[in-house]
């Protein structure tokens, strides 16, 4: 199993999770972060006068899948995601050891 974590950006959640439940995948977690990148936040003017956003708004999800389904989850997520801009997000792949769903008590592949 791999926790499969893609940071991108807010308007793009609907796609992504459409992406996902074409796949199958059933559960994703969302979370509202904070951050930057390369391009270390944004000047954006207000009337008139200039500010610094330091820190962008993103959407963070993160899936529980089989190892079989990574390429394809992560193909689905940065096809979705992509414009083709500056700030598009990022996809972090990492290993479950394992996993307990609470309610029933079952393990690894039958718990996600």
């Amino acid at each position: 199993m791999k926790l499969v974590v893609a940071i991108v950006k807010p308007f793009k959640l609907d796609e992504v999770r459409e992406a996902l439940t074409s796949l199958g995948i059933e559960g994703l977690t969302i979370s509202e972060v904070k951050g930057y990148g390369r391009q270390k936040g944004q000047t954006e003017i207000y009337r008139g006068a200039e500010y610094a956003v330091n820190f962008l708004p993103k959407i963070k999800i993160e899936v529980v899948v089989p190892s079989e389904l990574v390429a394809k989850t992560v193909s689905a997520i940065s096809g979705a995601a992509k414009t083709g801009q500056i700030g598009d997000g990022k996809i972090f792949v990492v290993p479950v050891e394992s996993a307990l769903r609470i309610r029933t008590g079952e393990t690894d592949a039958d718990a996600i």
